[in-house]
């Protein structure tokens, strides 16, 4: 099993939105894509409630069977449309991948 875990910082507006419109926005379009990509095993998505200096706005936990399945999800035709929106919407991101 592979963990990748995403997190953003969201700019303070974009797209004609606040940053948090498009949070909960792309909260939304990232929980859409379990079922349509099969590769997805689960997900979380969570967006900060610290505010603390440093912290992230959004997180995104997700599980996949393999490296190469993770491979799959991160070039589906759904799941970059999502990745399009968040180009937009974010100024920050980090990611980690591990095995579990």
């Amino acid at each position: 099993m592979v963990k990748h875990i995403v997190m953003w910082k969201f700019k303070e507006s974009a797209e004609g939105r606040s940053a948090a419109e498009n949070m909960e926005l792309v909260k939304d379009r990232l929980y859409a894509l379990v079922g349509v990509i099969d590769e997805i095993k689960k997900m979380e998505v969570g967006i900060d409630i610290s505010h603390k200096n440093g912290s992230m706005d959004l997180a995104l936990i997700t599980e996949f069977e393999s490296a190469e399945a993770l491979g799959v999800y991160a070039v589906h035709p759904e799941h970059l449309k999502v990745v399009d929106l968040v180009r937009k919407v974010t100024e920050t991101r980090v990611v980690l991948d591990y095995n579990m």
